[in-house]
């Protein structure tokens, strides 16, 4: 008679299988959103004013790590933005408009 081959039942290991993290889209931040506003700015030539006071705020809040500053200059920055993009003006897109009203939204 042949023998029939018995099969011991696969051993689970103690701990379990390890989850694959899934990565989550990266959240805007107020200080990249800022520093993309100066950049646009400055390559527009408009608002000197602006500029100058993105400048100082993004210096200090890598200092401090306030942002009470950099959300001001974000929602001037919008301002800026939106009546631009009525105007029609070249490198202000729907997405720059929309970049900045998200980290406005997130501040809470």
């Amino acid at each position: 008679m042949a023998k029939a081959s018995a099969k011991a039942p696969a051993k689970k290991s103690a701990k379990p299988a390890a989850k694959t993290k899934t990565k989550k889209p990266t959240a805007l931040s107020i200080e990249k959103v800022c520093s993309d506003a100066l950049e646009k700015l400055q390559a527009l030539g408009i608002e000197q004013q602006l500029q100058a006071d993105l400048e100082w705020c993004l210096g200090s809040y890598r200092n401090d790590k306030n942002p009470s500053g950099l959300y001001e200059m974000a929602e001037r920055a919008l301002s800026v933005y939106k009546s631009q993009k009525e105007k029609k003006t070249k490198g202000i897109t729907a997405k720059t408009i929309l970049d900045v009203e998200q980290v406005l939204a997130d501040r809470t």
